[in-house]
């Protein structure tokens, strides 16, 4: 057999042809023998046991008949007709339906011969019928490569369409083991098969397909998902390591006058001991040789701001410009005016650019910037402009960088000869499974502790009925010169509904809430940047208590005034942002509250939601329980969703398993980083097959 005959396209196994192999390509991604060989099955069916027709129960399980055809009839039907044929044993008779694929069944199935048929078995007016049942002929039945547990596999209605059932698949997997002899090359070292007490691949590969047993089973699936997440973690650890070894980074020698004044003299409040932790371990990368790519996670409220601008100066004190890039224009501007606060007692000169700044104005930026006379810029993707020249780039910053694609991320990387440091954050809060798998090759930094002061947000359920108790509420918060928000739900499919959800709800705000007592903002996605900014100054200067609003104020709107978030409809808002809506309120120093409105008909997972968001203030147990309910797909979007195209681990029931992979793809390479050791050959090999053929585990972004 030839070594690369896993490699062979789908085309050539016999039974597939191109017609189902174009099939298998479309609907799984199946392009090679290889590619087969890793469709594992999603369950499988005790098949040790036959029923006879007269002793049949309506049950929801999938049973195995043997017996004949005697006859087939074509039945009309609203649309199209059924293909239903009489199937007889010793004991009675029952009916196989065809609501498809009639012609190829009347073309291949034989009458008066021993099949078994395997499906579903439903009653109907006293007697049995199965819906689109395998069939296979006794004789063949008896004679396959077969377990006790039948595997079933992933597959849609296309594939069934084309006669590419369950026992194909299986037929087809068959030929595979018999052309290799069930002989598969071993892709982990013995040291590590030993320590983890793991079963050989050929043995795992056999036993997903064909069980022998429940243990068997057991212990293939387990050697699989390590073997899964243990070279997703080694790919991530190497690309980690190569990029330090190739792209040098400017030496941060020093530690000099600014850095030193601000932190003795201006620092307006302590740093937590996360915050110096972190600071500390940013301090470490832009010391070495290496670039620092780094990401730091911190939740609404925990103080990035402050780390970044301490990052920054380390950057100016080694004669280096340094630039903070935000997705939207409130929240940069949020930064610069945050930023210009903190370095006004340092002489620093700081700008802002975004694409509300006028022509004139950009050019002195432009010629400021190359000059090396502008320290430091904030902005947004207009920092990407080819006309943004820097004299001496040393540090770049992204917030929220899930929102910037990969391509504009490298053209920041790209305005300076040599890339500059990185350090990208996030107030989004990443589940550390995912975090480990999916951004495995950035170094990460948590701030995991609020300033001291800050007092928890008090988070409740109301429904619809406690509307006026919520009023009276709001009212007593207002006397003590508090703001409001009060959010409604934007669902782009359905504009119209949430326009009409907005007005109605500022209108009965309106009716509780009169002027002149009262002034109201209002900002929703159908109005003009001009009119919204001016809202949102409005509420912003405190010359109107309450805001009702869409969406758009999820990120960077900063009023330590208000104290009172309302959402309105919260079942239907996804956890992280309801999340980021509640960090919005417990700016100041007064106690903030958030109250989720619903309707009294919750769906299970809405239910969760909202009791997870009443229990916990933690931004990573909110992530984990997403994480739950989403899936990792969702959550990292669409940009990232192609990251973990996982065959058999899952991330999160395997957590455990990956924090195993983890641990040993680390000692490994820290024992041997080449993976020249004779011992480690296997895995050398598998890491290199993996660059070669991407698509057998296409994970990394």
């Amino acid at each position: 057999m030839k070594s690369n005959y896993l490699q062979t396209p789908i085309d050539y196994l016999k039974g597939i042809g191109p017609n189902r192999a174009d099939a298998l390509r479309k609907e799984l991604g199946i392009h090679t023998f290889q590619d087969l060989l890793n469709l594992f099955p999603n369950r499988y069916i005790d098949r040790t046991q036959y029923y006879k027709i007269s002793r049949l129960q309506q049950s929801n399980a999938d049973i195995q008949v043997i017996g004949k055809i005697t006859g087939f009839k074509e039945v009309a039907q609203k649309r199209g007709k059924r293909l239903v044929a009489n199937f007889v044993d010793d004991t009675g008779s029952m009916e196989l339906v065809w609501f498809r694929g009639q012609k190829w069944i009347k073309d291949n199935l034989k009458m008066h011969v021993d099949y078994v048929a395997f499906g579903k078995a439903n009653a109907f007016g006293g007697k049995f019928s199965m819906p689109h049942p395998e069939m296979e002929l006794l004789s063949e039945h008896e004679s396959n490569m077969r377990s006790a547990m039948q595997p079933v596999y992933p597959s849609t209605e296309k594939l069934a369409n084309k006669g590419i059932t369950n026992r194909v698949i299986n037929k087809t997997m068959q030929q595979i083991f018999l052309d290799t002899n069930g002989k598969f090359v071993e892709t982990l070292s013995d040291n590590l098969l030993s320590e983890l007490n793991l079963i050989s691949k050929s043995e795992a590969l056999f036993n997903i397909h064909f069980p022998k047993s429940q243990e068997l089973l057991s212990k293939a699936q387990f050697r699989l998902k390590f073997e899964e997440l243990f070279y997703i973690q080694l790919q991530l650890i190497i690309k980690n390591l190569i990029h330090k070894l190739k792209i040098k980074g400017f030496p941060f020698d020093k530690v000099g006058t600014y850095f030193n004044t601000f932190y003795k003299d201006h620092l307006p409040f302590e740093l937590t001991g996360a915050q110096k932790r972190v600071l500390r371990e940013i301090r470490s990368d832009l010391g070495s040789n290496a670039q620092m790519n780094r990401l730091l996670q911190g939740d609404v409220g925990s103080g990035k701001t402050i780390v970044a601008f301490m990052s920054m100066l380390m950057a100016l004190d080694n004669d280096f410009q340094a630039c903070l890039m935000a997705p939207t224009e409130i929240l940069s501007v949020q930064h610069y005016n945050g930023l210009l606060e903190l370095s006004k007692e340092l002489k620093i000169s700081i700008e802002l650019l975004t694409g509300s700044t006028k022509t004139s104005k950009r050019r002195v930026i432009h010629e400021k910037l190359e000059s090396g006379e502008l320290q430091l810029l904030i902005g947004t993707h207009a920092l990407l402009e080819d006309k943004v020249k820097f004299k001496n780039l040393g540090l770049a910053i992204i917030d929220e960088q899930h929102r910037f694609g990969v391509a504009q991320r490298s053209k920041l990387w790209h305005k300076n000869t040599s890339p500059p440091h990185v350090l990208v954050m996030t107030a989004t809060p990443i589940p550390r499974t995912l975090a480990m798998s999916v951004y495995g090759d950035l170094d990460i930094s948590v701030i995991d502790e609020l300033p001291p002061g800050r007092k928890a947000i008090k988070t409740v359920h109301r429904y619809d009925k406690n509307r006026l108790n919520v009023f009276r509420f709001i009212r007593d918060e207002i006397k003590l010169g508090r703001q409001v928000y009060v959010v409604y739900p934007l669902i782009k499919e359905n504009e119209k509904m949430d326009y009409k959800d907005l007005m109605d709800g500022y209108d009965s705000l309106s009716r509780d809430f009169p002027m002149p007592e009262y002034q109201i903002s209002i900002v929703h996605g159908k109005m003009k940047p001009a009119d919204k900014e001016f809202e949102m100054q409005r509420f912003i200067k405190g010359e109107t208590q309450i805001m009702v609003a869409t969406t758009v104020i999820e990120v960077g709107v900063n009023v330590p005034n208000a104290s009172v978030m309302i959402v309105e409809s919260a079942e239907r808002f996804g956890l992280s942002q309801l999340h980021q809506l509640r960090g919005r309120v417990g700016r100041g120093a007064e106690q903030s509250y958030c109250i989720l409105m619903t309707g009294h008909k919750l769906s299970a997972n809405s239910k969760t939601r909202i009791e997870t968001m009443v229990k916990t203030n933690d931004g990573f147990e909110i992530a984990e329980v997403d994480l739950r309910l989403r899936g990792p797909g969702d959550i990292m979007g669409t940009q990232q969703s192609g990251v973990l195209n996982l065959k058999i681990a899952d991330i999160i029931k395997d957590n455990t398993i990956l924090q195993h992979a983890r641990y040993h793809a680390k000692a490994i390479l820290n024992d041997d980083r080449s993976l020249s050791k004779p011992e480690n050959l296997p895995i050398l090999n598998t890491y290199k097959s993996l660059s070669k053929y991407k698509n057998i585990w296409n994970y990394i972004s």
